[in-house]
């Protein structure tokens, strides 16, 4: 049984949103204010006769020639490592850089709750976590998150090893800092 586009406009409906509605080419676009995303565009895709459905947000950044390209798809992977469903395309022609969630369907109807939590999940983690990190980034090179994953990498360490193995470790890195060799 797939599902429709009618069916996601009634569940866009239900929530009270405008959006464009574009059979011919399988798609709606709507889009939301956000805080970090301006404007933020969705492209809501139903192909494979109604079986596989993709939440695309487009055009999120142009880094074609940038400076830190290589340290935001770092980040970019980072950040799909540590979300569920959240995926991020690159463009090699002309550097877009989009986030997408999508899934097959297959055998079964899309329920609106599903939709709902890919669509929320889609504009939370793109607006509220992703690009607050990937605009630090791209002004400094320097990426935010790899103090958490520092934090995680501690309380990894203060589990499996022995009480105060933590403060000689702090004491081994303070004297190669001393001898300049860190």
């Amino acid at each position: 049984m797939a599902t429709t586009l009618n069916q996601i406009a009634r569940y866009l409906d239900n929530r009270d949103w405008k959006y464009d509605f574009q059979p011919e080419n399988s798609r709606i676009i709507t889009g939301v204010n956000a805080d970090n995303v301006d404007p933020f565009a969705i492209v809501i895709t139903l192909t494979e006769e109604g079986e596989y459905l993709e939440l695309a947000a487009p055009q999120l950044l142009q880094v074609q020639n940038h400076l830190y390209k290589g340290v935001l798809f770092q980040t970019l992977l980072a950040i799909s490592w540590s979300t569920k469903m959240l995926r991020w395309e690159y463009d090699p022609i002309d550097g877009e850089i989009r986030a997408s969630i999508g899934f097959p369907l297959e055998d079964s109807p899309l329920t609106e709750q599903q939709f709902n939590r890919a669509l929320s999940g889609l504009i939370h983690l793109v607006d509220e976590y992703a690009m607050p990190r990937l605009k630090i980034v791209l002004a400094t090179g320097y990426d935010p998150g790899e103090k958490e994953l520092g934090e995680r990498l501690l309380l990894t360490l203060q589990e499996i090893l022995p009480d105060g193995s933590l403060n000689l470790l702090e004491k081994a890195i303070e004297a190669r800092k001393e001898r300049g060799t860190v």
